[in-house]
């Protein structure tokens, strides 16, 4: 596609990880076309996410989560077509969902974009939704996540130098951390969470608190469990059972998880947003996988380990699946120390 494409609008509106995942594909896209415009359609409760990412020219916000919890409420429909109008008003020369839902399809038609590309149906949740397109593409097989959406942006004639992960920093929550792990005594310190969108995904809170126990035993680092606020039950429990001064629960905020991530001697945890963000922004990772692939959602540093199981069965939000089985505490500990290891000896 030429330089003639003055305007693009990126659909990934959900959840985290995924987001982080789409990052590169918008650095290529305004590195590739400097002088284009580049505006990103997105979830409101992760528009944080995107705040001064220098190539998006514009985010818009929408509240399907919120919509769809009221439905009968006339605010709502002045909501929605308030959502419709503001992605009218831009002429769109392409719009790119990379979200792969009838939902983030829609967006991509209400734009009135000449083009709307997406993913082949092969790779989508909701294959139907590949109607509203009018070119498709079909990844590599084995395809990590990152690559596959940077496939999606190949389409338009969008090239990648390198992966870009352009996340939000401000003063004030980079202090909050720095204050906060000054009091705990915990400047060199191991970061796991627990928790995870489905309980298939997640490692047992027992696993867990065997894990510090171990780690408090083997290592010197203090060590900090992290989570969203509907996790701390959960987290409290897995410390209780713990039964450890070297391990604290240090609430944060998005933009404060990222800046905590970044000062992480180690990241552990499962397939879910906060690794995601670890990841990006480099910090050394133990994965705990199942049963999502590590091949395509995992961390992606040549050093970074993940264990997985190798799950026949994806649970996703059955809320009766079980915890993630098949991998041991001692299996975790000792890739701890492995990748410890590789990267300060």
């Amino acid at each position: 596609m030429s330089d003639a494409v003055q305007r693009f609008l990126i659909v990934r509106l959900s959840s985290i990880g995924d987001i982080v995942h789409a990052l590169p594909a918008a650095a290529a896209l305004g590195e590739t076309f400097p002088q284009a415009q580049l505006h990103w359609a997105v979830e409101k409760r992760f528009a944080v996410l995107l705040a001064g990412n220098p190539h998006l020219h514009r985010v818009i916000t929408l509240d399907t989560l919120g919509w769809r919890r009221r439905l009968t409420s006339s605010a709502t429909f002045e909501e929605i077509w308030n959502g419709i109008f503001d992605l009218r008003r831009t002429p769109y020369t392409a719009a790119l969902d990379f979200q792969g839902l009838w939902k983030s399809a829609l967006v991509a038609w209400f734009s009135a974009s000449r083009e709307r590309i997406g993913f082949s149906e092969h790779r989508m949740r909701e294959p139907s939704a590949a109607i509203l397109y009018t070119r498709k593409v079909s990844p590599p097989e084995g395809a990590h996540a990152v690559e596959e959406n940077l496939a999606l942006v190949e389409r338009v004639g969008a090239r990648a130098a390198r992966w870009q992960f352009p996340l939000p920093w401000y003063e004030q929550d980079d202090a909050y951390v720095e204050e906060q792990l000054t009091a705990l005594n915990s400047k060199n310190f191991i970061l796991i969470n627990p928790g995870g969108g489905w309980r298939s995904k997640c490692w047992s809170p027992e696993n867990y608190s065997a894990l510090i126990r171990r780690l408090s035993r083997s290592r010197q680092e203090k060590i900090i469990l992290s989570g969203s606020p509907s996790e701390e039950t959960l987290i409290v429990g897995i410390l209780q059972s713990a039964g450890t001064r070297n391990a604290r629960y240090l609430p944060t905020t998005l933009v404060q998880f990222i800046a905590l991530a970044r000062r992480a001697r180690l990241f552990i945890g499962g397939d879910t947003g906060p690794l995601h963000l670890a990841a990006a922004v480099g910090t050394p990772i133990v994965g705990i996988y199942g049963p999502t692939d590590p091949a395509r959602n995992g961390p992606f540093a040549a050093d970074d380990i993940a264990l997985y199981n190798h799950a026949p069965v994806d649970h996703r939000r059955d809320p009766s699946a079980g915890y993630l089985q098949g991998i041991s505490v001692e299996s975790v500990v000792e890739a701890a120390e492995a990748r410890l290891a590789r990267v300060y000896g």
